[in-house]
């Protein structure tokens, strides 16, 4: 079975940048599609990018395009989510998954999950 573990988030104020990591054990990460998705207590969750296990992204919110860029090292096991410019309503509780089928797809199926990890952004 695969874990994922997200790390990096914290507290940063308007216009900051953090890099957010998606490490995995278990499996190898070049095999899936990973995602990363957001949610804030209340609401539901959103989709912000998607990269297939070739390389290709995907964004999936109109709001994170420009700011925000999705990223994979194999060799490390890791995908990565750089955001830059960051604003308050990027605030919430960011989460990876992993797709086995490893492409992009309107309907994914996700067969991991990690735990998140919590962006603030306020001054």
């Amino acid at each position: 079975q695969v874990q994922l573990v997200e790390s990096g988030g914290g507290l940063v104020q308007p216009g900051g940048s953090l890099r957010l990591s998606c490490a995995a054990s278990g499996g190898f990460l070049h095999n899936y599609a990973i995602s990363w998705f957001r949610q804030v207590p209340g609401k539901g969750r959103e989709g912000v990018l998607c990269i297939s296990k070739h390389g290709d992204a995907t964004a999936f919110s109109d709001s994170v395009k420009g700011r925000f860029t999705i990223s994979r090292d194999n060799s490390k096991n890791t995908v990565y989510l750089q955001m830059s410019n960051l604003k308050p309503e990027d605030t919430a509780v960011y989460y990876c998954a992993a797709d086995s089928l490893g492409t992009i797809r309107p309907r994914m199926n996700y067969d991991y999950w990690g735990q998140g990890t919590q962006v603030t952004v306020s001054s």
